[in-house]
């Protein structure tokens, strides 16, 4: 008897640990996903260095693709935040770690020679597992393709990953980012050769692109680093951070392509 009654009072606390009773059979048509962007790194270092560093560190990444042998390692659940963006924003969204998915690529980043400053490439299957990843990602949280961004993009102050190696184009040609024209580019950038654009047109187009800064009409060092994050997307053979012609090309086009995107 006293078995039982041990047995009763024990069952009645499991009940009451696990809370009040909650019916969970009606759900609100007004909602999404946290998950509004994709933030793709570099590791600037090795698998065995990242993954230490990725688990066992104050930063994190919900994904860690390795290069040899490509594979793809979850570290966080897609529900959960992940440490990765640190200080950011892209339009109106600051700290992006709230609702981004974060993507770190094994890569060794960059080095400083006395010949200048080399990036490394990324292995092809590297970035073909890349690719799938984020078709899953952007089918789950309905991602637009504007949202899948490097750090350097969302952190151009400090940042410079995924690099000038990353192969942007075949995101685009994957259908997963938008990409310039390059027919129209090659139209705008003769008439901007004529006529250069000011600083200002340069900072409210790089501001309606998605970048966060303010339009002070100087070509100040900030600008310039934005510029060069740009370029180093866009125009990845020269990222200098000079306002030229063919970089207000791009950008005039790839604002006129999103401003009719439906």
């Amino acid at each position: 008897m006293r078995y039982l009654l041990s047995l009763l009072c024990l069952t009645l606390l499991a009940g009451c640990a696990g809370g009040p009773p909650i019916d969970r059979h009606f759900s609100s048509v007004s909602q999404d996903s946290r998950v509004r962007y994709v933030i793709l790194h570099y590791t600037d270092g090795d698998f065995p260095r990242a993954l230490t560093i990725l688990t066992k560190g104050d930063v994190s990444s919900h994904y860690l693709i390795d290069d040899h042998p490509p594979k793809i390692y979850q570290l966080v659940d897609e529900n959960r935040r992940a440490y990765h963006a640190g200080l950011s924003a892209w339009k109106n969204d600051a700290q992006l770690n709230f609702s981004s998915v974060g993507i770190e690529i094994v890569n060794p980043g960059y080095r400083d020679t006395p010949e200048g400053r080399i990036y490394f490439p990324y292995p092809p299957e590297q970035i073909s597992l890349l690719i799938d990843l984020l078709k899953q990602i952007v089918a789950r949280h309905h991602i637009s393709p504007d949202n899948i961004l490097g750090h350097n993009e969302i952190a151009f102050q400090r940042k410079v990953d995924p690099g000038p190696l990353f192969p942007w184009i075949r995101l685009a040609q994957a259908g997963l980012i938008r990409w310039p024209d390059a027919a129209l580019v090659a139209q705008r950038q003769q008439a901007f050769e004529q006529q250069l654009p000011d600083t200002t047109w340069f900072q409210e187009k790089l501001v309606e692109h998605g970048y966060v800064l303010p339009c002070s009409g100087q070509m100040d060092e900030t600008t310039r680093q934005m510029l060069v994050s740009f370029q180093m997307k866009y125009r990845p053979q020269r990222f200098d951070g000079v306002p030229d012609a063919e970089t207000a090309a791009i950008l005039d086009v790839l604002t006129s392509q999103a401003a009719v995107q439906p």
